[in-house]
């Protein structure tokens, strides 16, 4: 088993936990809009000072990779990369919109033939999402998207597509299939990484802390509905 410090900051607000052999031993968050720079570093500063008071050595950190805003991503990773040199520790990368799907999938009864769609806005009607199976597998790779009523239609037809993330609210208009529902407060989560990032640190998925670089929003290139025939 492993101990990781886990650090996330993708979107509004932020949140650091640190888990130990599967288990939450510290967790702080704040939704906070625009505070990550003084408030990542106090949680941050907080895990790292509980760790050493009890002698447990870390052995990763976790940083939520993207897509996300520059500033929260920017200061996560840094953040995380001086640790990992600091301390000779690896990095792993947790992607932002699969971890928005881990708390649905813990406490809702999801059918099982669900998928999951989360969400991260990007301006007017335009979102940055994936497709994933309940086991969290990739249905569809992440992509941007300019929503219509189209979008999503191929997976909608398939059975119950769920919704979810910062970009989900402002598509309930504009996706009206009867396979589409909505999950509301849905908030990547540090305390939900460590599933994900245990998981990864098992299988030997680290990152090169030196050359890692997060997914940013920037350069929106939109995916386009396929038309039906």
């Amino acid at each position: 088993m492993s101990v990781i410090l886990h650090i996330e900051s993708a979107t509004e607000g932020c949140s650091v936990a640190v888990s130990q052999d599967g288990e939450l031993i510290f967790d702080k968050a704040d939704s906070t809009i625009n505070n990550n720079a003084v408030t990542l570093g106090l949680f941050v500063d907080e895990a790292l000072a509980l760790v050493d008071s009890r002698g447990i050595l870390l052995d990763a950190v976790a940083v939520s990779e993207g897509p996300g805003s520059y500033t929260g991503l920017r200061i996560a990773v840094s953040m995380a990369k001086g640790i990992c040199y600091g301390r000779e520790i690896k990095l792993i990368a947790v992607p932002t919109l699969k971890l928005l799907c881990v708390s649905p999938l813990l406490y809702m009864d999801l059918p099982d033939d669900a998928l999951l769609c989360p969400m991260i806005d990007a301006r007017r009607m335009e979102v940055y999402s994936a497709v994933y199976d309940r086991a969290l597998t990739e249905v569809r790779s992440t992509g941007a998207d300019i929503v219509d009523a189209e979008t999503y239609k191929e997976y909608l037809n398939r059975g119950p597509v769920y919704f979810l993330g910062n970009g989900a609210a402002k598509c309930k208009d504009t996706i009206l299939h009867e396979n589409a529902h909505f999950i509301d407060d849905v908030r990547p989560l540090a305390k939900w990484m460590f599933p994900l990032a245990e998981q990864m640190f098992n299988r030997g998925e680290f990152c090169d802390v030196a050359y890692f670089e997060p997914y940013y929003l920037k350069d929106f290139v939109a995916i386009k509905p396929k038309k039906l025939i």
